[in-house]
Formats: structure tokens, C-alpha cells, sequence
């Protein structure tokens, strides 16, 4: 009996160091960095990261790469997030032609090597009516929540996968269950709200719809706004504070007055639609304000940029539109909307902006000369315009910008109220270049519509 239980005893104790030693690696997961890319727009979705140890400068030849492999066509940018990258592309049936038989591909890479740890592939027939003139898409980019990796198609098959497998979870066709169709592709990349996922679809009584991240259940479904392609964005707007003097002696005074003497919060999710900019509460959908942005043929296209100094939304849109400046004031649970400023001169169409030291930064063009323009935040006076890129989309890193235009054009430069000042530049692509970079610590993920190249800008 006790060689027995000495033996029973000494196996459990062999078990118990094996879990204790090898099960916890076997499953774990790296944790998630405050410098990975989850999301369209970067961690906060402004395209700015905090981006320390970038070079000042670059050799003759360029960055140094890393790695590049060929992908197929599309405009999704790449999230990322614990050494592995993201994103989509659309794989053809023929060579000549997009057609009925193309399929749609989720992708997941090694973002050491670029190897291809998983696919999901779906078909993805395109419309005889969809407009490819200017690409078949995908043009949404996924977004990374969880263990949740949260995709949609041109054509609006939307899938919840695993980010480590590429297990689909749950999916939806947006089109045949909803009526979702945009004619030149599905392009808004969804955003997450505590446990729900939100699109905007255009659809009266739908425009906006809110998912159960978990089982791709709708929460809400709210509004009548026409679509528009752009992505919406989460921002916190604060009111005054309750009282301004400091002190236990305020705070007492105003916890009596039935107040808090913290300054009023409220998130809102912005969606920028086919004929205005609007807030709305995530938690439910319902509206807080609206304010008019009207385009031609509804393209509002680039994100909205929030600038939490002074509560200060800026939008703006090509097609003969432009760009304005708006301040919300929140007080007592409302929002009212303060329109600072104008100006048709300023115009992006397919690129972002970014914010830094009381300036907008961007890229403006539609149909004429496209230009690099710097414009003060709180009155819209226009500091200088640079014209040495084309059309291009911006990654601030600190006190940095990563450049990189439709023409495959990487820059360095910094940027100020004096100018821009191009650090470094070479060229790495020779095709279309909508997709806006990835960067990820001191590594840059970019893309065209065939390839993925790597850089190490440290």
C-alpha cells in the first residue's frame, strides 16, 4: 500500500510540474502592446503613435527592409498586435478580370518573416453593378478586439474569426440580410464599443448597427443617414468642470449642490455619412447632434480627426467639399455643435490628418494639384502648403511624420508651423498606393494592390 501511494503520489507530483511547466507556454499568448495596431487608424485611430527610436535619416537607398511577399488586390490597411499582422485581399479566379468566381481573403502573417500563419478565403462574387474602375476592394480593414478578429468585404460578408485559428465564430451577409450595397464596395472599417462591434451600413432605419461581439447578435440599429464610405471614430467629450476652484472645500460644495466637482464626460462614436457629421451615443445608437457636410455624390471619404484640446472635431472631404473645423460643448448631458471655421481650399480625398502643436497637418487634392497643408486649428488660418508629394496618407510618430503617397513615395519629414522639412524619401512602389502604413515600435508595414514590404526605420 504505501509503494502504492508513493507511486501515486510521485505521478501526481511529475503531472503537476508538467502543467506547471509546459501547459501555461503551450497556450499562452503574448499580452497585447501599447504599440501594436489593432485597428484602421492605429491604437487611437488618428494615425498617431508615440513612435520613439525612428531615425533621423536614411541611407541613399532607403530604410531597411525586411521582407516583402507578394498579396493580392485590395486598399485594406494591416492591423497588428503581438508579432502577427492582419489584413485583406481579394484573390482572382482568372487573370484577366475580377469575376463571379473571385474569392475574398482574410489573412494572418508572421510580422517577423511575412510567412502566412492562416487564411480564410470566402467567395465574393462582384455585382454586375459594382464600380471597379478604381478596384475590386477589399477596402475595409480589420479590427482586432479580444481574442476577435472582425472583418468585411467589398460585398459585405462580414465574419468574426479567431484571430489565432481564422476560425470563423459567426458571420453575416450584409447585403442579402440587410440590404447593404455601396456601388463602388463596402468600405467602413468597423470600431468596438465594450462588447459590441458598429458598422455603418446607409440603410434607412439601419444606417448604423451595433453587433454582439460575442455572438453577432444585433444591439441596435438606429437612423436614416445616407451612407458614406468613411470610418467612424470613438472620442470623449468633457464639459467644465463643476467647479474651477481647487480644493476639499469646492469638492464639498459641490458633492452638497448634488455635483461633481470632475469636469462631465461623455463618449460619443462619430460617423461622417453621405451629408453630414454626427455623434451618437455607442451604448444605444441615439443621436446627440448632427451638423451638415455636404459632398457630391456623397463621398465623404477620410476619417474624422478628434483633438481633445478644446473639443475640436475636424472633417474633410474632396468633390467639391472641404474642410471644417467644429468645437462641441457638452453641458448637463447635451452636446450643442460650434462651427469655428470653413474653407473649400482644403480638400482630402483618399488620405488622413493628423494634429500636433495647435496645427492640422494633411494632404489635400481631388482633381487638381494635390498639396501638403498645414492649418491652424482654432481659426483655420492656413500656415503653408508643400507640393513636394502627390495625394498621400500621413503616420505621425512623435515628433516625426511618415509619409507615404499614391505614387509608392516613403518619406520622413517633420512638420511645423514654419514648413515641412523632408528628412528622407525613396521609392517602393511603382503601383497605386491608397493604403495608408502600419507602424508598429520602429517597424513599417506598407502595401499597394500586389505586394507587402517591411521596413525597420530605426
Amino acid at each position: 500500500m504505501r509503494n502504492t501511494g508513493q507511486r501515486s503520489l510521485a505521478l501526481f507530483l511529475v503531472v503537476a510540474l508538467a502543467i506547471l511547466a509546459f501547459g501555461p507556454r503551450a497556450v499562452s499568448v503574448p499580452p497585447p502592446s501599447p504599440d501594436d495596431w489593432p485597428q484602421w487608424g492605429g491604437p487611437d485611430r488618428n494615425f498617431s503613435v508615440a513612435g520613439s527610436g525612428l531615425a533621423s535619416t536614411w541611407p541613399v537607398a532607403g530604410p531597411k527592409k525586411l521582407w516583402s511577399r507578394e498579396l493580392g488586390e485590395g486598399y485594406s490597411a494591416i492591423v497588428a498586435e503581438s508579432g502577427r499582422l492582419y489584413t485583406m485581399y481579394r484573390r482572382r479566379a482568372g487573370f484577366f478580370q475580377f469575376g463571379k468566381q473571385d474569392q475574398e481573403i482574410v489573412i494572418a502573417l508572421d510580422a517577423a518573416t511575412g510567412r502566412t500563419l492562416w487564411e480564410h478565403g470566402y467567395d465574393a462574387p462582384l455585382p454586375d453593378r459594382m464600380n471597379v474602375e478604381y478596384g475590386p476592394g477589399p477596402h475595409s480593414t480589420p479590427l482586432l478586439a479580444g481574442n476577435r478578429l472582425f472583418a468585411v468585404g467589398a460585398t459585405g460578408k462580414f465574419h468574426a474569426l479567431d484571430k489565432t485559428t481564422g476560425r470563423v465564430l459567426w458571420s453575416h451577409d450584409l447585403h442579402s440580410e440587410y440590404g447593404v450595397l455601396w456601388g463602388r464596395g463596402y468600405s467602413c472599417s468597423p470600431i468596438a464599443y465594450k462588447d459590441t462591434v458598429i458598422l455603418t451600413t446607409g440603410k434607412v432605419g439601419r444606417s448604423v448597427m451595433a453587433f454582439h461581439q460575442e455572438t453577432g447578435a444585433v444591439v441596435w440599429q438606429k437612423h436614416d443617414f445616407d451612407y458614406g464610405p468613411s470610418s467612424p471614430i470613438l472620442i470623449t467629450v468633457e464639459g467644465a468642470a463643476a467647479s474651477a476652484a481647487p480644493g476639499k472645500a469646492a469638492k464639498s460644495k459641490a458633492k452638497a449642490r448634488g455635483r461633481s466637482a470632475e469636469p462631465e464626460r461623455q463618449q460619443q462614436l462619430v460617423v461622417f455619412m453621405s451629408a453630414e457629421i454626427a455623434g451618437l451615443d455607442p451604448a444605444n445608437g441615439d443621436l446627440l447632434w448632427s451638423h451638415p457636410h455636404q459632398t457630391e455624390y456623397g463621398l465623404n471619404i477620410s476619417t474624422p480627426l478628434w483633438i481633445a484640446e478644446g473639443n475640436l472635431l475636424f472633417c474633410s472631404s474632396a468633390y467639391n467639399s472641404g474642410s471644417r473645423m467644429l468645437k462641441l460643448t457638452l453641458a448637463s448631458g447635451k452636446t450643442t455643435v460650434e462651427q469655428l471655421w470653413y474653407t473649400g481650399r482644403l480638400r482630402i480625398h483618399i488620405g488622413d490628418a493628423v494634429y500636433g502643436g495647435g496645427y492640422v497637418f494633411g494632404s489635400s487634392g481631388d482633381f487638381g494639384p494635390a498639396f501638403f497643408f498645414a492649418v491652424e486649428a482654432q481659426t483655420g488660418k492656413e500656415a503653408w502648403r508643400d507640393r513636394a508629394f502627390s495625394r498621400a496618407n500621413i503616420v505621425r510618430a512623435g515628433d516625426k511624420l511618415v509619409i507615404l503617397d499614391e505614387d509608392g513615395t516613403l518619406a520622413l519629414a517633420t512638420a511645423s508651423p514654419a514648413g515641412l522639412q523632408v528628412l528622407a524619401q525613396a521609392q517602393i512602389f511603382d503601383s497605386r498606393a491608397w493604403t495608408p502604413p502600419t507602424l508598429v515600435g520602429s517597424r513599417l508595414f506598407a502595401r499597394d494592390r500586389a505586394t507587402i514590404l517591411a521596413f525597420d526605420l530605426s
